[in-house]
């Protein structure tokens, strides 16, 4: 490799290692003021949606569990409850009525952005 070669690399090294070594270190946990503050407390929870296209709704909050329908990204449902960590969701398939467990990585409540 020629000299020259070896000289630009070093320097984009330098170029792209001073920023890293230069930012500020992350603290682990947040302090007590950064407290989230929602700037829009007076607007309703949006629904909760679906991010898959189809999830099996089940009897029980288990992969192994009896299937008791399907529920579709286009169908309005409602959460009931979920497991200890999330894992499941219990809700309810308000286009076929039918209700059970579904994986709870593919339930998520909508987000709303408040401007002030």
């Amino acid at each position: 490799m020629s000299a020259r070669r070896i000289a630009v690399l070093a320097a984009t090294a330098a170029a792209v290692a001073l920023p890293l070594l230069s930012a500020p270190a992350a603290t682990a946990a947040p302090t007590a003021a950064s407290k989230t503050v929602w700037s829009c407390p007076d607007k309703p929870t949006l629904p909760y949606t679906l991010h898959a296209n189809a999830v099996t709704i089940r009897s029980k909050a288990t992969t192994k569990s009896t299937a008791v329908g399907v529920l579709y990204k286009s169908h309005k449902f409602t959460v009931h409850k979920t497991t200890k960590g999330g894992a499941c969701v219990y809700i309810t398939d308000k286009n076929t009525k039918k209700t059970g467990w579904v994986s709870g990585k593919y339930v998520y409540r909508d987000v709303r952005m408040c401007l002030d």
